[in-house]
């Protein structure tokens, strides 16, 4: 009984420190959150209005530009696949649903005969490829929970050059990360990049009329210097975006994983007054149990 006690109160010391450790890591999540979610709205305004221009350059010169970026394939056989994975762990679900969705993505390709070529981006998601010796073309790792503009520029920078206009081989590039809808949803989602998807409607835009822009010296030229900064700002936002899915995630799952050691904590202790007190009862049975072989004892020799 005594034996069964201490290995009760040893569970209950471990399950405190694993407590103490996820409330730790839910109230550093919980701090962090407010600035990604802070760094989304300041990158939003400079993502909107550049899709905006390039809206209005495409939309004011479709019939006479031909771009790269804006064609579509005849027969694509190559695709650069973007995805946005973490570098902790402690985060849930939320590793597993892009890699999940890239999975699907990869399907979707594989149907079309597009062969996908992988850069991957977070700790997590290149040791998933690496254990399933799945091959990636390049990685990036460090900057998942606080991206920078930089890093997106690198990132832009390695998929454009892999991009068939620009004397890659790939003839699409999409991208898979997290959308950031609140503190208690996020949902991974795949994304084409380029081309650009361009879709013919009579409907005004919905953030207003678009700008007038005159085109010096030329539609293409402008196009060529506007559209890797439109790749560059799009992969930025994602980046934000999953950074505070990243934080969500993670303080959803740490809350859960206090609460559930909390609770097994009460569930020891309730199992260690049970033991402890058989034990005190057992004791007193073998006083009492004494006691009267004593009195037993004496009364005979009497």
């Amino acid at each position: 009984m005594a034996a069964q006690l201490r290995l009760v109160r040893g569970r209950i010391r471990a399950v405190q420190s694993i407590a103490k450790i996820t409330r730790a890591q839910e109230l550093i999540a919980s701090s962090r959150i407010v600035k990604a979610q802070q760094r989304m709205r300041a990158a939003e305004p400079y993502a909107r209005e550049l899709t905006r221009a390039v809206e209005a350059v495409i939309s004011r010169s479709t019939t006479s530009v031909r771009h790269p970026f804006t064609t579509e394939p005849e027969r694509p056989s190559r695709a650069a696949v973007l995805i946005l994975t973490s570098d902790q762990g402690f985060a849930g679900a939320y590793n597993a649903n892009v890699l999940r969705e890239s999975a699907r993505l990869r399907e979707l390709l594989a149907e079309r005969g597009v062969e996908p070529e992988l850069y991957v981006a977070g700790r997590k998601g290149i040791a998933w490829h690496r254990f399933r010796g799945l091959d990636m073309a390049q990685t990036w790792s460090g900057f998942s929970a606080a991206p920078r503009y930089a890093d997106a520029q690198a990132v832009t920078a390695a998929l454009l050059e892999a991009f068939a206009g620009t004397g890659g081989g790939a003839d699409e590039i999409h991208l898979v990360s997290t959308d950031f809808v609140s503190m208690l949803t996020q949902r991974p989602k795949a994304t084409r990049l380029l081309p650009l998807q361009i879709e013919e409607t009579t409907e005004p835009p919905p953030s207003g009329p678009l700008p007038q822009y005159e085109f010096e010296p030329s539609p293409e030229v402008v196009l060529d210097a506007l559209l890797p900064q439109y790749v560059a700002s799009r992969i930025y936002y994602a980046m934000l975006e999953a950074a505070a899915s990243e934080l969500a995630s993670r303080r959803r799952a740490m809350k859960a994983a206090t609460d559930n050691a909390n609770d097994l904590i009460q569930t020891l202790t309730r199992e260690a007054n049970n033991a402890r007190q058989a034990e005190i009862t057992q004791e007193i049975s073998e006083i009492v149990g004494g006691a009267n072989a004593l009195a037993a004892a004496s009364a005979t020799s009497e």
